[in-house]
């Protein structure tokens, strides 16, 4: 028996309108709500690590709903979102008989739902694809908005496309089996939409925070929060225009970060590195007399509750020298004729876009933030 859903819609134009069902126990159920999609035949893109846990599961759902399965499974971690990743997958789904009706179905975490979405996005000049994230950092924000893409040797996300899903299933009670420090990763996303726009969200993570890890109501609660706050983000500048590069709040250090340290898992994953990007984007704000200091101060006691880093010397085999960090954040994608454009804080839930930013400026904010 499931708990209840909450269903988020997306109201896009041009026939393009899903929905994010969030609840416990959807996985047991998908093969009825993607057969309403009216394929033949459902391509199941995982890796190899949630394909042994969850990937019977979805496709005995799906083939008993009468669709034809396929499971293609990669290497779990940052490595497989790459060309020979893309490769694996597309070559997977040709094999497959994947056909322009049919739907490419991504079960996983943010790697696997980026690489999957930009292969529907490519295989035959597109195909749907479905949303079925299983870490908290997917179910609040990657799965959510069409980005869709791979890693380039010279930085994060460089080549992809936007391809809207057709659905977003999101059970919560995948989260159950994430390790520690997935869950903990994830969250850096959850307090990211407080930090943005909405200071009584951020209130309401730091006195919840420990019901969103037990797996209480407020997991769903945060989940289904998020969804909301972005698919409101998307629908009002789908392709990142303007508002939406809100949503990059300490990303363009988490990026940066990410690049220098090889996507090595081991040493740093996506949420670890937002984690030290928020925390650096409000320290930088003070710096500049934007932000009360005070502000960046909560902003890293929070984080740091929440079991996370907060400053670039707790990356682990260290994050590079001010000149590396500095040369990482020009392959950014916010960046407009050469000039570094940040997503900077006058205040928790008051972030704003700044372009043009002095790379002097942040070359020596970054010196004295590595010598601690």
């Amino acid at each position: 028996m499931t708990a209840q859903i909450e269903t988020v819609h997306v109201p896009l134009d041009g026939g393009r309108a899903y929905d994010i069902l969030v609840g416990r126990g959807l996985l047991a159920g998908i093969g009825a709500r993607v057969a309403a999609l009216k394929a033949r035949a459902v391509a199941v893109v995982s890796d190899e690590t949630v394909a042994a846990e969850y990937g019977a599961t979805v496709t005995d759902a799906l083939a008993e709903a009468g669709l034809r399965t396929a499971l293609i499974a990669v290497t779990p971690g940052e490595g497989s979102k790459s060309y020979a990743g893309f490769a694996q997958v597309c070559d997977g789904l040709i094999g497959h008989r994947i056909e322009r009706g049919d739907l490419v179905l991504a079960l996983g975490g943010g790697v696997v739902g980026d690489l999957a979405g930009f292969a529907a996005a490519s295989l035959r000049r597109g195909v749907r694809f479905v949303q079925a994230p299983t870490s908290l950092l997917a179910q609040v924000d990657s799965s959510v908005g069409g980005k869709t893409g791979i890693n380039s040797p010279h930085g994060k996300n460089l080549v992809g496309a936007f391809h809207q899903p057709s659905l977003v299933i999101a059970d919560t009670a995948t989260l159950d089996t994430l390790p520690l420090r997935e869950l903990r990763a994830g969250y850096a996303e959850v307090a990211k939409y407080g930090l943005i726009d909405d200071p009584e969200f951020f209130a309401w993570c730091e006195a919840n925070l420990a019901e969103i890890y037990a797996g209480g109501p407020a997991r769903e609660t945060a989940v289904a929060s998020c969804c909301r706050a972005k698919a409101g983000v998307v629908v009002r500048d789908e392709r990142e225009d303007g508002e939406r590069a809100l949503l990059n709040l300490g990303h363009t250090f988490a990026h940066a970060l990410e690049r220098l340290t090889g996507y090595q898992a081991a040493r740093l994953v996506h949420g670890e590195a937002v984690a030290i990007g928020l925390c650096l984007a409000f320290r930088f704000s003070a710096r500049l007399g934007l932000c009360p200091g005070q502000d960046a101060g909560r902003v890293a006691n929070h984080l740091a509750l929440a079991g996370l880093p907060t400053r670039l010397d707790q990356v682990p085999g260290g994050s590079g020298d001010a000149d590396q960090l500095l040369d990482a954040m020009r392959q950014d994608k916010k960046v407009r004729d050469g000039a570094l454009t940040f997503i900077l804080a006058r205040g928790i839930g008051k972030s704003f876009i700044a372009p043009g930013i002095e790379a002097g400026a942040v070359r020596e904010f970054l010196v004295d933030e590595l010598r601690g």
